[in-house]
């Protein structure tokens, strides 16, 4: 169920309408989610920095094939320090605003390192760093990774098929107040399809596909045992 939503014309960016999505639910229910999952190739460093600075929001993203990694990160599911050891990544400090990476391996390979007596095993960096490798939530994470393995496959098809039901993929707008208009209609049928399927859910089997069915030939039961009593009585 849509709480925001927007008609702008078709050459502006979604990424640009973030920032505003957000501070709309903020304004209108006292809200705001703690993650948002995009498009990689919608949302600018700039807007999710300003997302997470302002209301505390990560923007969680997939890393674009142009972008360069920076340290701790040897890939996007892997940080490392400088001398090879796999670096676990601890928390956000919200206080001072990092994040903090430290070895969490029984067996590390600090105790042949160089340098550990110097090393404390842990190290910061900040957000700003590079917001989509950190952000709010770094790319490395289980949860991170899960967001956009789960999560962010759900909106093209969520999305596609509101289009098709609304019959919203066949029609062409050529007037933003057409358009606001269509939008307003769109988004009270889907609240009142929400609504009504809560006031009066309906019960189903999800194990229903999975569950062992008998065919029926649809023969009749008396021809049936006459044919088998004339077999066995030629």
């Amino acid at each position: 169920m849509p709480l925001v939503s927007w008609a702008t014309p078709a050459h502006v960016p979604e990424g640009y309408l973030l920032s505003a999505s957000v501070a709309e639910c903020v304004r209108r229910w006292r809200w705001r989610p703690d993650y948002v999952v995009g498009d990689l190739g919608y949302i600018h460093g700039a807007t999710k920095a300003q997302v997470r600075q302002r209301w505390g929001v990560g923007v969680v993203t997939g890393l674009k094939r142009d972008m360069n990694l920076i340290e701790p990160f040897v890939s996007v599911k892997e940080a490392q320090c400088s001398q090879g050891q796999r670096l676990s990544w601890l928390g956000y400090e919200t206080t001072d605003q990092l994040h903090w990476f430290g070895v969490s391996e029984p067996n590390p390979l600090c105790n042949w390192c160089w340098q550990a007596q110097s090393c404390h095993r842990q190290f910061s960096y900040a957000p700003e760093h590079h917001e989509t490798l950190l952000g709010l939530l770094p790319l490395n994470t289980r949860v991170a990774r899960r967001l956009l393995r789960q999560v962010r496959s759900w909106i093209e098809p969520t999305q596609a098929y509101e289009k098709n039901q609304l019959g919203l993929g066949v029609l062409f707008l050529n007037s933003l107040r057409l358009t606001w208009a269509m939008s307003l209609l769109a988004d009270a049928v889907m609240q009142l399809r929400a609504l009504a399927m809560v006031d009066q859910p309906v019960a189903t089997d999800d194990f229903a596909s999975l569950q062992f069915a008998q065919l029926t030939l649809g023969l009749d039961p008396e021809a049936s045992l006459q044919c088998f009593s004339k077999t066995k009585n030629p």
